[in-house]
């Protein structure tokens, strides 16, 4: 009697170890140019689990959900964090999260959670050593400022423009050398009628008669 209890005890144990265990596997390092990055969490599942959840946490104590993938035979959901952009994806004995617009200040561990959800017993995996994803700072690319006028058109303009002044240029010349060739004629046509001196303009006579000798005037007498 004694020894069928010692059996049983020792046979419990043993099918516990053997069934309902996950076993998760993560490249150590991931390296992210572009600020895109996909991280394959692979893993091993004995159990007969229906039902499974899947998450991405940052940091050595994982204290930050990224995002999380819940799964069975007919439906897939997937959520993210407000501060990531993250995408879970079940294929088969692995799942992938994609993550994109990642910046340096994400450069972090972050590990691989898989849960057995239902039907009971609730498994999940042992602590991976995670991946390391290090996000590149993107060189910065300066941009010519492109204007917003085609080039055609700026020519086009200026052409105009360069007509207009080379007319306006033209028509002042000619207008500046018909008021010399007028003024240069009215300097031709001056008053030529005599003025008596200054001392002579008291004397009752106009200005502009000369002066006439009246003694031819005076009538003969014998």
């Amino acid at each position: 009697m004694l020894l069928g209890i010692v059996v049983v005890l020792c046979f419990i144990p043993t099918a516990d170890v053997t069934e309902n265990k996950i076993l998760v596997d993560q490249s150590p390092l991931l390296t992210v140019a572009h600020k895109n990055a996909s991280l394959v969490c692979n893993y091993t599942y004995n159990g007969t689990g229906k039902e499974f959840r899947a998450s991405l946490h940052k940091g050595t104590d994982r204290a930050v959900e990224v995002c999380f993938i819940l799964w069975n035979a007919t439906k897939i959901s997937s959520n993210s964090n407000k501060e990531f952009n993250c995408e879970g994806i079940h294929d088969k004995d692995k799942v992938i999260f994609n993550l994109w617009n990642m910046s340096v200040n994400q450069t972090d561990i972050y590990f691989c959670k898989i849960e057995a959800m239902y039907p009971p017993p609730y498994v999940y995996n042992e602590k991976s050593n995670g991946t390391v994803i290090h996000v590149k700072e993107t060189p910065m690319q300066i941009r010519e400022p492109q204007s917003a006028i085609p080039l055609w058109t700026m020519v086009a303009v200026t052409g105009v423009l360069a007509f207009y002044s080379m007319l306006i240029t033209a028509a002042f010349v000619n207008y500046w050398q018909k008021s010399k060739k007028n003024l240069y004629h009215q300097s031709d046509y001056m008053n030529m009628t005599p003025r008596h001196p200054p001392y002579q303009k008291n004397k009752g006579y106009p200005s502009y008669a000369p002066t006439r000798d009246y003694t031819a005037y005076r009538s003969w007498q014998p």
